[in-house]
């Protein structure tokens, strides 16, 4: 479940009613969770508890599909399932390699994207791509000239902002997803100690290098 408390239909307000409805029927997605994709539909539910947060994430979905977009609708699609991959966010990943299917990439490369250093599917421009996306995601920002000087071979001043700025949105989607533990990203924390066998104690397991 979710960590944060979820907003019914009955609850929401008017237009995030109409959103609700077309994405869930007639259902009250709280009390009927899932969507047509499979997803259970709780990033919705979760965000409505803020109207105008609710309403500013919707935004930047119609920014990103929008027609007035110059950036190749294949190339924003390859950094936002980069960019979920990168951030751990098995939400966003798995949502975008539907995006990507749907946009005419091969099976070949939705299943490298985890490998892209080390595959030969992706064409130069998709490589800068998915180079920049972890410039972006693992490294903070922090990206060499020689990098960038490459992406402006390829792509003008206003696409690399429009495929900085789409990204990033994906990273912070990632970083909320994994946060509240919304969607498919309700797991439990893989890092953990594991228990030693009983007979082991509290014996120091690294004695046997100060001999």
């Amino acid at each position: 479940m979710p960590r944060l408390s979820q907003v019914s239909a009955a609850d929401a307000p008017e237009h995030i009613q109409r959103m609700y409805n077309f994405l869930f029927g007639d259902r009250d997605p709280v009390a009927e969770p899932g969507t047509e994709t499979g997803t259970p539909g709780n990033w919705w539910t979760v965000f409505a508890l803020v109207p105008d947060c609710f309403d500013h994430a919707v935004e930047g979905f119609r920014f990103y599909r929008s027609p007035r977009r110059e950036l190749d609708p294949k190339l924003r699609e390859l950094g936002q399932t980069r960019a979920g991959y990168a951030r751990g966010s098995q939400f966003v990943f798995s949502q975008h390699c539907k995006s990507m299917r749907s946009l005419g990439f091969s099976e070949e490369q939705i299943r490298a994207v985890p490998h892209w250093q080390a595959a030969d599917c992706f064409d130069e421009l998709q490589r800068l791509v998915l180079a920049y996306t972890d410039c972006l995601v693992l490294d903070g920002g922090r990206t060499p000239d020689g990098l960038f000087d490459a992406l402006k071979v390829h792509l003008s001043d206003r696409e690399i902002l429009e495929l900085t700025y789409t990204t990033t949105l994906y990273e912070m989607h990632a970083t909320i997803c994994r946060a509240l533990k919304l969607e498919f990203d309700d797991v439990p924390e893989r890092i953990v100690e594991v228990p030693a066998p009983d007979k082991a104690g509290a014996v120091d397991f690294m004695r046997s290098v100060d001999d």
